[in-house]
């Protein structure tokens, strides 16, 4: 009688009826055996269900919703290393238009050879526009024989990246703060700061505590009259992680912020957030080439020919800059245009339909000429009712909808807001359902007094995402 040798994971097995579909997925160790591709994409797609619907988080910044032809793009970049310029060259001029175009677009006087490039998100845009004014500042303080061994940067309320850049980098990071009322830094809170260890001045083109920008040019004016009174000359780096993608579509007349003024001499953006492209894509530009000390590039030859890099990482993906690339070819200036207003449109719907409660009070109401497509607010004084907005925050997650609670910074601390961010693929319908829930989320709380959230309850979220 022959034996037969029973294959216990068929190719042909269905997926529910395999052995391992029946197996606890390993957390802690490498399993020893390899198993059927699809079993394991299953189990792993499985639990990628008990994330949220990222259509849903109004909290993030970040895209979440591209055209197929991005996938199909991604899908063919996802063996190309960006830092591999020798054996990617269409990459690298792929990165090197997209600099180009931003350059033109923030008004940059020398846009065709100015330098610039991509990173892995604003952050990292972010730290290299920073070491870039610490390199600028030292080189003028050895010229006139000062010392370097005490730099600051002034800015208003940050994200934490800034955070970071200041603690790494050993810069004394002097924040302005808010107060009921004042929640952007202005010329008055930035002169009492500033002086002449000061490497540069950072205003924030999109705030994510509130949405509300920065005015740049008041900033650049009262700099320059500082500098006729002290000599001192200091230098503007624009934050511009959301806004440098929205205010030259949407607001083109609004107050000088980029390039035209000569004192602003780098800008940084997320690609990844209104400029349409996946996770994972940043841009820093400066304003000419002299602006990048040339200490802070470093030429690599062993991966082939010579590479100038000036990055925090090395090796990263190259498909999120050529699905940049898409988006500016594919939409253009006009379709970044219609893109954007119809978010700033669904802004101005939620704040109309969200004003019939009568129980909020907007910090922010989605003016595009004063903010990114995010509306912010708190509960009125004389709002009477039994739950707070951590309250609300947590009963909307039951259906799905992610719209943070939050404290903001020093000195307003006590101040709770909450906030959604509007993007791409929140449509007029799926806000006139997200009002739906917030009138059944407020009824139930109303009805059903319980024990209150506190920020700990629903600690989800935070302002670190870039």
């Amino acid at each position: 009688m022959a034996l037969h040798e029973v294959n216990r994971q068929s190719e042909n097995d269905p997926i529910f009826g395999s052995e391992a579909i029946n197996n606890v997925a390993a957390t802690t160790k490498l399993p020893q055996q390899e198993q059927a591709p699809n079993v394991i994409y299953q189990m792993i797609r499985d639990e990628l269900y008990l994330d949220g619907n990222s259509r849903q988080n109004l909290a993030t910044f970040c895209q979440t919703w591209e055209e197929d032809e991005v996938h199909k793009l991604m899908d063919l970049s996802i063996d190309k290393n960006m830092i591999d310029k020798d054996e990617y060259p269409q990459s690298a001029e792929i990165e090197g238009r997209c600099v180009h175009i931003l350059a033109d677009l923030w008004n940059s006087p020398e846009s065709v050879t100015t330098v610039g490039t991509s990173t892995t998100g604003s952050s990292e845009a972010c730290m290299l526009g920073g070491l870039a004014a610490l390199w600028r500042w030292r080189e003028k303080r050895r010229a006139l024989g000062q010392p370097t061994d005490k730099p600051n940067m002034v800015c208003g309320p940050v994200q934490v990246c800034w955070e970071k850049f200041a603690r790494y980098w050993d810069v004394e990071m002097r924040e302005t703060k808010m107060d009921d009322g004042h929640y952007f830094m202005t010329p008055e809170d930035m002169l009492e700061l500033v002086d002449a260890n000061t490497i540069m001045v950072v205003p924030t083109f999109g705030q994510t505590f509130t949405g509300l920008y920065e005015t740049v040019k008041p900033l650049s004016d009262a700099l320059d009259t500082y500098e006729h009174d002290t000599g001192n000359s200091i230098d503007i780096h624009v934050d511009g992680a959301s806004g440098a993608m929205l205010a030259p579509f949407c607001a083109p007349d609004i107050e000088l912020w980029d390039f035209r003024l000569e004192r602003v001499k780098s800008i940084s953006t997320s690609g990844h957030k209104f400029g349409l492209a996946p996770l994972g894509c940043g841009w820093v530009v400066w304003r000419s080439k002299e602006d990048l000390p040339e200490g802070l590039v470093f030429h690599v030859n062993y991966l082939g020919g010579d590479m100038p890099t000036f990055a925090l990482n090395f090796s990263r993906p190259a498909g999120q800059i050529i699905a940049q690339y898409y988006n500016f070819l594919r939409l253009g200036f006009e379709g970044y245009q219609r893109i954007h207003n119809a978010s700033y449109d669904v802004c101005g719907y939620l704040v109309k339909e969200l004003n019939k409660f009568n129980l909020f009070e907007f910090i922010f109401d989605g003016n595009r000429e004063k903010g990114i497509p995010a509306i912010s607010w708190r509960l009125k004084a004389d709002a009477n009712v039994p739950f707070s907005l951590y309250d609300l925050a947590d009963r909307l997650r039951t259906r799905g909808w992610l719209v943070p609670a939050y404290t903001l910074p020093a000195n307003a601390q006590e101040i709770i807001v909450q906030r959604i961010l509007v993007k791409q693929g929140l449509t007029i319908d799926l806000a006139n359902l997200l009002i739906a829930d917030f009138k059944r989320s407020i009824d139930f709380l109303t009805s059903h007094t319980a024990s209150q959230c506190t920020a700990e309850d629903v600690k989800t979220f935070d302002h670190s995402g870039r």
